[in-house]
């Protein structure tokens, strides 16, 4: 029984953890804040343009509201299939941009997935070297209440990546 308890115990003392704060290491990369940027200002671009078409529908209809009272049959169907025309426009550019597998998504994975890849090869690195089984990220909402400052790596991932 003594046996069982001590094979227990070294069982758990083999098994290593530590703790990496992705926050701190990806504030303290500044191709992030780069990139960050760069994604800021291209998002405040596109999204003025789609504002632009929307504004025009916006305007489209309002004019037609204020002379459908003057146009023919044929007239208001034209300025009906103008608006919606535009609407749509509005909306295929939206959905270019911001949409699932837009432009926005596209460029956020080429600008962060180097960063990111990076930051992973460091953190494995490290794990392989000092004989960690798992590493959990203290920055993300996995339900960690405490975790020793003992434990925490993220100075040493920044330090392995030459910042």
């Amino acid at each position: 029984m003594l046996f069982i308890v001590l094979a227990s115990a070294a069982s758990v003392q083999a098994q290593k953890f530590a703790l990496v704060d992705m926050e701190y290491i990806l504030k303290n990369i500044p191709a992030y804040e780069r990139a960050n940027e760069q994604l800021s200002q291209v998002s405040k671009q596109w999204q003025a343009e789609v504002d632009a078409l929307t504004t025009e529908a916006q305007t489209l209809y309002k004019n037609y509201q204020n002379e459908v009272v003057f146009l023919s049959k044929e007239q208001k169907q034209t300025r009906q299939d103008a608006i919606v025309a535009k609407e749509k426009e509005a909306a295929d550019l939206k959905k270019k941009y911001f949409g699932p597998e837009g432009e926005l998504f596209k460029k956020r994975t080429a600008l962060m997935t180097p960063i990111q890849d990076e930051i992973y090869n460091a953190v494995k690195d490290i794990s392989e070297t000092r004989g960690y089984q798992l590493i959990l990220d203290r920055a993300s909402d996995t339900g960690i209440i405490f975790g020793s400052p003992k434990i925490d790596i993220s100075s040493e991932v920044l330090r392995k990546l030459g910042y």
